[in-house]
């Protein structure tokens, strides 16, 4: 059992998937405070001064707070905005970098073919 688990390890996609779990997370830092220190407060201005964290509604003794939801949500749509340019990036580098295909060379003819063109070539030297 270690064996195959060490093997599952060392697998690419394994370290790929590590790797852009923690990348993402840094990333999720970056964003949170891009929406929350630079593009909310300018919402904000724009909504004549509204902070968004602090909208809440109480019902009876529960506090709602769907600012901290609309936040969320800018949140996703930055991220998911932001990682629609990096794939849509990358898929022209890809389609740019991709060697141009020549045309393959005919297969050679198997000799049944050979012996069938050859016949061919005798009956219409005959006829």
């Amino acid at each position: 059992m270690l064996k195959e688990f060490r093997e599952f390890i060392q697998r690419g996609s394994v370290i790929d998937l590590a790797v852009g779990v923690i990348i993402g997370g840094a990333f999720g830092a970056i964003v949170t405070s891009l929406v929350n220190d630079i593009l909310m407060p300018l919402v904000g201005i724009v909504l004549g001064g509204v902070d968004f964290t602090t909208l809440s509604i109480q019902v009876g003794e529960a506090t709602i707070l769907y600012g901290n939801f609309i936040q969320a949500i800018v949140n996703f749509v930055i991220i998911a905005f932001v990682i629609f340019l990096i794939v849509r990036s990358y898929n022209r580098l890809q389609v740019q970098e991709a060697p141009e295909e020549t045309p393959a060379a005919a297969p050679e003819p198997s000799p049944e073919e050979k012996l069938l063109a050859e016949i061919r070539d005798l009956l219409k030297d005959r006829g």
